[in-house]
């Protein structure tokens, strides 16, 4: 262990207490959880089988987006809100592989997040994590490390990836998105991932994993989902199940939607841009 690695345990750490981004790296086969995230893992996979297919599905949506938000929609501002655990390939390599000096702010409330990301991050000067909750986006907005690493008077991208899910109807998702993009400038571009609900079992296999580990993770018509956008418009190919997404090529060849595995049935993803 050297000086950039994060203190263990993270102070602030129920191990015993199944979390989001825990959850989420032992589906992706990381080593940053704790026993109960990997049975909560396995209650994921019991019911749906390929769930750990579906992570990394969903992960490749993130990283589509970035590359698009930054080599297409000229963003070199991202805001990646429940960002998750270090893994194989981030939001700020991603887009730093394109412009090196694009500026990233991660947020997540889970704080084996802000230390293992701390750590990462020591010696990269373009890149921070603070600690911060999707429900509450106006501490996000203030926060003073956000408002100092990022210029609120250019465009932002905004990255809400495998996070709308788990606010329910009561915490009013709508109303945290449409206050996250309200102060944010012309240009500014949304990248959001979300759980469908069109009667397939395997979008309710899903869910109910998730509210059985977790207590949160609500599948929604599409409809309601395509308001999550706030009616700005939409990037080419719209919102899209992320196997037949594509930002930087809407037109590319993608298999029916009859000819998909179930469990690429659950989840979409879309970019829409601020006027």
């Amino acid at each position: 262990m050297n000086d950039a690695d994060p203190e263990w345990p993270v102070p602030g750490i129920n191990p015993d207490v199944p979390s989001t981004a825990r959850v989420y790296d032992a589906l992706l086969g990381g080593r940053d959880n704790f026993k109960a995230d990997r049975e909560a893992a396995e209650v994921f996979a019991h019911l749906i089988p390929q769930v750990r297919e579906a992570a990394r599905l969903n992960r490749s949506a993130l990283i589509r987006g970035v590359q698009y938000m930054v080599r297409r929609g000229g963003i070199d501002q991202i805001l990646d809100i429940g960002c998750g655990l270090p893994t194989e390939q981030n939001t700020h390599e991603a887009a730093q592989d394109i412009n090196p000096d694009t500026r990233v702010v991660y947020v997540d409330n889970d704080p084996m997040v802000l230390s293992h990301g701390r750590a990462l991050l020591a010696d990269n000067r373009t890149t921070t994590v603070v600690t911060a909750d999707l429900r509450d986006p106006a501490r996000i907005l203030e926060h003073p490390e956000v408002r100092d690493h990022l210029d609120f008077d250019r465009p932002i991208g905004v990255v809400i990836v495998g996070m709308i899910m788990q606010i329910s109807d009561d915490e009013d998702p709508d109303a945290i998105i449409a206050e996250l993009m309200k102060p944010l400038a012309s240009g500014s571009h949304l990248l959001l991932t979300a759980w469908p609900d069109t009667g397939d079992p395997a979008q309710h296999g899903l869910s109910q994993a998730c509210l059985e580990t977790l207590g949160n993770g609500w599948i929604r018509p599409i409809e309601r989902l395509e308001g999550h956008f706030q009616g700005m418009p939409m990037v080419p190919p719209g919102l899209e199940y992320v196997s037949r997404w594509y930002p930087e090529d809407p037109d590319r060849t993608v298999p029916e939607l009859a000819d998909f595995e179930p469990y690429e049935h659950t989840q979409m993803a879309g970019i829409a841009v601020k006027p």
